[in-house]
C-alpha cells in the first residue's frame, strides 16, 4: 500500500550538495557558490557586482534578467539559494517574556507582535530570537513586510533562481548562543549603513542599521566615526542593566578599508564602554561545523549558504509553500478517499438544495435591502462629513506643540534653523535645515530629545556639506505618553 504523504516527497526536489549564496545591500550583490564534501565545503565561484535596478521598484521581468546575466557572467548555473535580506528591511521590537508555558510563548509574541508592529499580521513575516538576562527572559521580534518578501520572490523566480531561505546575514555572520562568557556587540559595513547586532544571553537583544554612519563627499563615502560612537552609546543606554553589563566585546566584520577604519577607530572608544575590539577578516577554519578553506574572506553570503548546508536554524522570512499534491493528499489520504467515494452521490443532492435555499435567502435579504437603502445612504453620507471634518476638532494641537518643542530646542542665536517640518501619520515628525556646524546640531537634537518626554527616538537621516550644514533627521512624537 503506498503512503500518499511520502509520495509527495517523490516528487519535491530538495537543495544537494551544492547551494548558491546571495546578500544584497543597497544595488550591491555578493554571491557565492560552495558545494558541500563531507565534513568541508568548497569555493566553487565567487561575484561581486552592482546593480542597475532596484529589485523593489524596477520590473520584476527586468531584475530578474539583469541578475541572470549577472549568474551567466561568472558561469554560475545553481538554481536553488540562500538569500540574505538587507537589514533595513527589518522591523525590530523587544518583548519582555512573562512567565509562561513554553507552548504558550508563540501565541504571546503573536499578540505582541499585532500590538506592536505598525503592519497587520498578514502583511508581516515573523520571527524571535529569545534571550535570558538577569534571571528574566526577553524576546526580540524580527518582521519584514510580506510585499517586498514576495517580491523579491518573484524576482528570483524571472532569475530562474529558487531560494530555499530568506534569512539575516548579520546573524548568520553573528549566530546567537556562539558567545563564550559575556555577550558580543557586532558591527557589519554595508554600501549605505552599518550594520548593528547585540547578542547575548543565547540570542540576539538588538538588531538595527547605523543610517548615518557615512556622509558622501566628492572622493566617496566618509566614515562619521564619531556619529557611529554616539549610535552605539545611545544604544547601550538603552538598554536594559543586566543586557548593557553582558556585553563584552566589539566584532567588526568585513575586509574593506571602511572595515579597517571603523576597527581602527572605534579601539580607543570602546575600551570605556568595556568593550574588548575584534577586526574580523577572515573565516574560521570551522565555522559553523564544517570546515572552512583558510584565508576566505569574510561574507553574509557566505555564512548564510554554509548554516543551510549544515542544517543549522536560523531567522527564517522565506514563506511556507504548499505544493498542491500535498493538498490533495491531506485532504484525501487513508479513509477519507473511501467515504468521498461513498457520500459523492449524496453531495450532488445536497447541493442542489443548497442552492435553491440559498436563492430563497438571497431573495429575503434584496427585499430588506429595498427598505433601508435610503437611511443607509443618509448615514454613509453623514459618516463621510465626520471623516472629512474631524482633523478641525482635535483639540490636542499636537502640531503646535510640536512646532514649540522643536523651537525649544534650537538656539536663539540661529546656529540651527530649520526649512521644512513634514509631520507624517502616525507620530513620525521630519525635519530639514541648516547649521553652522554639526556640534551646534548635535546639541540641538540633545536638547530635542532630553527637554521633554514627548520626544524620541531622534534620529539623523542625512547631512551635506560642512559650514553651513544642510540636514535632515526625525524623531517620534509620543505627547507624552513614552512608556
Amino acid at each position: 500500500m503506498i503512503d500518499l504523504k511520502q509520495a509527495d516527497q517523490l516528487f519535491k526536489r530538495k537543495p544537494g550538495n551544492s547551494l548558491l549564496g546571495l546578500a544584497l545591500d543597497g544595488s550591491r550583490l555578493e554571491g557565492v557558490l560552495v558545494r558541500r564534501t563531507n565534513g568541508s565545503v568548497e569555493i566553487k565561484k565567487t561575484f561581486n557586482v552592482s546593480l542597475s535596478l532596484d529589485p523593489l521598484t524596477a520590473e520584476v521581468e527586468l531584475v530578474g534578467r539583469e541578475i541572470r546575466n549577472q549568474l551567466d557572467a561568472a558561469q554560475i548555473r545553481e538554481r536553488w539559494c540562500a538569500v540574505s535580506l538587507p537589514l533595513n528591511w527589518a522591523l525590530t521590537l523587544t518583548v519582555k517574556l512573562p512567565e509562561i508555558p513554553d507552548e504558550d510563548v508563540d501565541d504571546f509574541l503573536h499578540i505582541e507582535a499585532e500590538r506592536g508592529f505598525p503592519y497587520g499580521p498578514d502583511e508581516l513575516m515573523v520571527a524571535h530570537s529569545c534571550f535570558q538576562a538577569g534571571g528574566e527572559k526577553f524576546a526580540t521580534l524580527v518582521a519584514i513586510p510580506r510585499e517586498q518578501v514576495a517580491r523579491l520572490e518573484s524576482v528570483l523566480h524571472a532569475a530562474q533562481l529558487r531560494p530555499v531561505t530568506f534569512s539575516l546575514g548579520m546573524t548568520a555572520l553573528q549566530p546567537a548562543g556562539t558567545e563564550q562568557g559575556r555577550g558580543t556587540l557586532a558591527l557589519l559595513p554595508g554600501e549605505t549603513s552599518i550594520g548593528m547586532q547585540f547578542t547575548c544571553g543565547g540570542g540576539v537583544a538588538v538588531l538595527r542599521t547605523l543610517d548615518g554612519a557615512y556622509e558622501q563627499t566628492a572622493a566617496g563615502p566618509e566614515l562619521q566615526v564619531e556619529q557611529v560612537a554616539r549610535e552605539i552609546r545611545i544604544t547601550m543606554g538603552q538598554l536594559p542593566p543586566d543586557v548593557r553589563g553582558a556585553v563584552g566585546r566589539l566584532r567588526v566584520f568585513g575586509r574593506t578599508e571602511m572595515a579597517q577604519e571603523l576597527a581602527e577607530e572605534l579601539e580607543s572608544r570602546a575600551p570605556s564602554h568595556g568593550l574588548r575590539v575584534e577586526h574580523v577578516r577572515e573565516h574560521g577554519a570551522e565555522e559553523h561545523g564544517i570546515k572552512i578553506p583558510s584565508g576566505t574572506p569574510v561574507s553574509p553570503a557566505l555564512s548564510l549558504a554554509v548554516r543551510r548546508l549544515a542544517g543549522q536554524p536560523g531567522m527564517e522570512f522565506l514563506p511556507p509553500k504548499i505544493s498542491a499534491w500535498k493538498q490533495f493528499t491531506e485532504r484525501y489520504s487513508s479513509g477519507k478517499l473511501a467515504y468521498a467515494s461513498v457520500g459523492a452521490g449524496a453531495v450532488v443532492l445536497i447541493v442542489l438544495v443548497a442552492f435553491m435555499v440559498q436563492q430563497i435567502v438571497l431573495w429575503q435579504w434584496e427585499a430588506r435591502w429595498k427598505r433601508i437603502e435610503p437611511k443607509v445612504t443618509e448615514l454613509s453620507a453623514i459618516r463621510g462629513q465626520i471623516r472629512q471634518y474631524r482633523p478641525w476638532y482635535d483639540e490636542s494641537v499636537r502640531t503646535l506643540s510640536i512646532l514649540k518643542r522643536i523651537t525649544e530646542a534650537f538656539p536663539e542665536d540661529g546656529a540651527v534653523s530649520a526649512k521644512t517640518i513634514e509631520l507624517r501619520l502616525p507620530a513620525t515628525v521630519t525635519c530639514t535645515g541648516t547649521a553652522l556646524s554639526r556640534d551646534a546640531l548635535i546639541k540641538a537634537l540633545d536638547r530635542l530629545g532630553a527637554a521633554t518626554n514627548e520626544v524620541a527616538e531622534v534620529h539623523i537621516e542625512g547631512t551635506r556639506g560642512s559650514a553651513p550644514l544642510e540636514f535632515t533627521f526625525n524623531f517620534q512624537w509620543t505627547g507624552g505618553n513614552r512608556l
